[in-house]
């Protein structure tokens, strides 16, 4: 079975959905069986990269074709007009579009993934000509695919609540993948005076609260700054440390710190190198993590695993996997994060919690996750000949 997966529209520093898409490749490459070939699809100027995702496996090959062209809307077009003359000169047995969308005209077996519906039900949180293409797109793709992944049962529910095709489809054709976690990395134990000194040379500095992420609309991180804002004057030391890039129309954010009274104690770190991040997580006092809808939510379990005391919102994905290992507030309800710091705040309460978390986040591993997706490949190729 020739199995390609896409792997052009991540960018050099994935997050999200790219490290997704990231650890998928690693683990599908490294752990593929004799039955199994697996091509990976890139852009023309990142075949170097994805040839070393499978470094740590010196007898494995990765077979890598970068003949995407760069740009977004050029990539998209490239997609659907030259996607399905290469899977014949490939001769593959399936694709996989990890994000969202699959070459329409294709003739052969396809897997797409659904991270969220945010792009058909909240348009207005994403930039307009994005939210049109994938408002089209996307119940394209779950249309024509012989197999959709959805990263959260939560995913799967609004994917049939909104896409039709999608809630008429078999049950086998729908298939809920979580995400995993690299335990390895994201882990409570570590030498707690070189995470500080690490994390200084951002100017972080214990105690602080948490939050990584894009800074986007519906991540809610004005409601995050509003809220520590009413509880700093209680907390004298506490910084609010805000890890992630700008994204879409965050100025919100840049006017809420300003109003906040305490931006002094607002620290925007930008992205951080992927080997700060875990520090980042161990040493908060907790991770905030207010998001309005999330298709998965992968920074609240990369701080479980870590050991983090954790605020986050429920009525979506996170909800499936903390358990009792989190304070969960409404998505919104500024009031109610309020609560949920004062209460995180307090030393036994955060010990409970953090002691809950490595354990509630063990059994996600990206290993499971990409055995997962093989047999989704097998079920979409098995549908050629059904």
């Amino acid at each position: 079975m020739r199995v390609l997966l896409d792997v052009s529209a991540v960018p050099s520093d994935p997050r999200g959905a790219g490290r997704y898409v990231s650890e998928l490749a690693r683990h599908v490459v490294t752990g593929a069986t004799p039955d199994l070939e697996v091509v990976l699809l890139a852009r023309r100027d990142d075949a170097a990269r994805w040839r070393a995702v499978a470094a740590d496996a010196s007898d494995v090959e990765v077979v890598v074709h970068p003949v995407v062209p760069g740009p977004r809307p050029v990539r998209l077009v490239w997609e659907q007009v030259a996607g399905p003359r290469l899977a014949r000169r490939l001769a593959l047995d399936v694709w996989h579009g990890p994000h969202y969308t699959v070459p329409l005209r294709a003739a052969l077996p396809r897997v797409v993934t659904v991270h969220d519906l945010t792009l058909l039900e909240h348009p207005e949180w994403h930039e307009r000509p994005k939210a049109l293409y994938f408002g089209r797109m996307i119940p394209a793709a779950v249309k024509h695919a012989a197999v959709s992944v959805c990263v959260s049962r939560h995913t799967a529910d609004r994917l049939a609540a909104v896409v039709p095709a999608a809630a008429g489809a078999r049950a086998r054709d729908v298939v809920v993948i979580p995400h995993g976690v690299d335990h390895d990395r994201f882990r409570p134990v570590s030498d707690p005076a070189l995470d500080l000194a690490t994390l200084g040379r951002f100017g972080v500095c214990a105690p602080y609260l948490a939050f990584l992420g894009t800074i986007e609309p519906r991540k809610d991180v004005a409601s995050l700054v509003h809220a520590f804002a009413a509880v700093a004057p209680e907390h004298p030391d506490l910084q609010l440390v805000l890890a992630g890039g700008g994204g879409w129309h965050d100025g919100a954010v840049d006017a809420a710190i300003a109003a906040s009274g305490v931006a002094e104690r607002v620290v925007r770190t930008g992205y951080l190198p992927d080997d700060v991040v875990p520090a980042l997580l161990r040493r908060a006092a907790a991770v905030v993590y207010p998001s309005l809808e999330e298709g998965f939510g992968l920074p609240a379990l990369e701080a479980l695993a870590c050991g983090a005391p954790l605020v986050t919102t429920g009525g979506s994905s996170i909800e499936e996997f903390v358990g009792d290992a989190a304070l969960l507030v409404a998505p919104g309800d500024t009031d109610a994060l309020v609560a949920a710091l004062r209460r995180v705040l307090v030393p036994h309460e955060a010990s409970a919690l953090a002691a809950r978390g490595p354990a509630q986040a063990a059994p996600y591993t990206w290993r499971a996750a990409a055995d997962r997706h093989v047999d989704a490949y097998r079920r979409a190729a098995a549908s050629r000949s059904s």
